[in-house]
C-alpha cells in the first residue's frame, strides 16, 4: 500500500486512514504495518489529527468512531513507548 507522509487537508488524511485501517481489517495488511503507517502518518501531521488533545472535527465525521480507536490506541501506545 503506498502512503504518502504529508497531506495537505483533513479530508485527504482522513481517507487514507479509512484505507488503511479497512485495509487492516480486510486482512490485507498486517498489525506491524498498521502500526508503522499510522504512527507515520501521525508523526508528520499532528495539526491535522489532534486539536487540543482531540480528534479534529473533520476526522470525527470521516474516519467514524471504530476507526478513531484504532488510531488513538496507535498513538497513545507510541507516546507510552517514548516516555
Amino acid at each position: 500500500m503506498q502512503v504518502k507522509l504529508f497531506y495537505k487537508t483533513q479530508r485527504d488524511l482522513a481517507v487514507t486512514l479509512n484505507g488503511i485501517i479497512d485495509a487492516y481489517w480486510n486482512n490485507e495488511l498486517n498489525e506491524e504495518t498498521l502500526i508503522k503507517i499510522v504512527h507515520d502518518v501521525y508523526i508528520n501531521n499532528p495539526d491535522k489529527v489532534l486539536k487540543d488533545g482531540n480528534f479534529t472535527t473533520v476526522l470525527k465525521q470521516q474516519c467514524g468512531k471504530r476507526r478513531l480507536e484504532v488510531i488513538d490506541k496507535i498513538i497513545k501506545r507510541d507516546t507510552d513507548n517514548m516516555s
